[in-house]
């Protein structure tokens, strides 16, 4: 019986990559103005139901306790008639984009006549497998069929519901506007085996991207027979150099932490220089405590702040997703880039400085995939940095690094023209 199930479970995963196939290959041919109205009639579908996929979210809501969730998993999870006019609002942003397939990214003529352009085209089927954030489901299945890719969408089990909801308004505007027959599909199975039978099926998927836990991401990279995006965790900075503004200090570190706790761009450890922790790391630490934020200070951290603990190695490596962070007073501005590219995981860090040198410094040799100059860490992200939703934020070197939006899920080819040309 077990077999069976075994076998049942790996055709299902094996057609649905198959039809995935299929749709991506029909999607090619897709203009730019069906993908648009599609994402504006998906949008419009969103606030017409907004009941229907806040009943839907209850249910995840209420089974969230016999999962574990934490409360910044819970918010992460739950669902408003605010949220889902996000949602929409998204969409309808992606819409406003420049298309970008068939974009010519560089040509040339060569000397014999022959006309080589470098062309934009889809990567084709895009296995994305994420964790309980119900938004995540529309803006995924957006920007992957807005950039001509098929979309299988793996959610967690502790949005199921939500998902669900979400992904049929998504499916029933498509069939309104011409996207191809299984360009999005959902997977109905919380098996996890499933997973690993869609990372068997290079013939059908191009490209996987995890979007959750580094257990998941460290899964997928170590199963996954096709290439894989990659974005293992956010252990953002914050470094106050010396000659830092003092309110723009807090201002940018209290933000950077506590605007959304359970979030990968938000600041996990702050870093002080010397010559300033004295005078400015009090009022600092104060101003996140009162946020009601955990410090874990060193030595001199501790010495300074009332009510802080003594930090670990560990602290300055995790990634805490709530009320904690982690604080050091350095020495200098080059211990507090070797500390970062020690402890951080190339994803955001911040500096807060007034001299040029040392922001020129900082944003060369720290090696993350947004340096962010008096600004902050919430900033690295798909919609403000002007690409429209993004599929996840990528810590890898290669295919792409930082928010992945559309020209991120896209490859290229090139496309010769010539007159009757041949090599001698």
């Amino acid at each position: 019986m077990a077999s069976e199930r075994a076998n049942d479970l790996s055709a299902e995963c094996l057609s649905m990559a198959r039809t995935a196939k299929a749709a991506a290959a029909r999607l090619v041919e897709v203009s730019g103005g069906a993908k648009d109205a599609w994402l504006r009639r998906s949008a419009s579908l969103l606030r017409e139901q907004t009941a229907r996929i806040l009943e839907a979210n209850s249910l995840d809501i209420d089974a969230a306790p016999a999962f574990g969730l934490t409360d910044a998993q819970v918010d992460r999870l739950r669902l408003t008639p605010q949220r889902i006019e996000s949602i929409a609002i998204a969409l309808e942003e992606i819409a406003m984009l420049r298309d970008p397939i068939g974009e010519v990214i560089e040509s040339s003529v060569r000397p014999n006549g022959l006309e080589v352009a470098k062309v934009r085209v889809p990567l084709g089927v895009v296995f994305f497998i994420y964790e309980s954030r119900p938004n995540v489901t529309a803006d995924a299945a957006a920007i992957c069929v807005k950039s001509g890719n098929a979309v299988i969408l793996r959610g967690g089990k502790e949005a199921a519901h939500s998902s669900r909801a979400i992904v049929d308004l998504l499916v029933e505007a498509a069939r309104q506007h011409g996207i191809p027959d299984g360009a999005i599909q959902l997977v109905g199975t919380t098996d996890r085996a499933a997973v690993g039978h869609f990372l068997s099926l290079a013939d059908y998927i191009d490209v996987a991207i995890p979007r959750g836990g580094e257990s998941l991401i460290r899964r997928v990279s170590a199963e996954a027979k096709m290439p894989v995006i990659k974005h293992f965790a956010g252990n953002c900075h914050v470094y106050v150099d010396r000659s830092a503004d003092r309110e723009l200090a807090v201002r940018l570190t209290v933000n950077s932490k506590c605007q959304r706790l359970g979030v990968c761009n938000a600041c996990e450890s702050l870093l002080i220089h010397r010559e300033i922790a004295q005078s400015l790391l009090p009022d600092l630490a104060r101003a996140l405590i009162e946020q009601g934020i955990e410090i874990r200070g060193d030595e001199s951290t501790c010495r300074l702040v009332d009510g802080s603990k003594p930090a670990t190695d560990e602290d300055y490596f995790t990634e805490y997703l709530g009320p904690v962070i982690s604080v050091k007073v350095v020495e200098s501005l080059d211990e507090a880039i070797l500390h970062i590219n020690h402890y951080g995981s190339h994803h955001t860090d911040a500096i807060v400085t007034a001299d040029l040198n040392a922001a020129r410094q900082f944003t060369k040799r720290v090696d993350s995939s947004a340096v962010m100059v008096n600004a902050s860490t919430r900033f690295n992200d798909g919609g403000e940095f002007g690409l429209g939703a993004e599929i996840g934020i990528s810590t890898d070197r290669f295919h792409a690094r930082g928010p992945c939006g559309l020209k991120e899920l896209t490859s290229y080819k090139y496309v010769v023209y010539g007159d009757g040309q041949i090599r001698t």
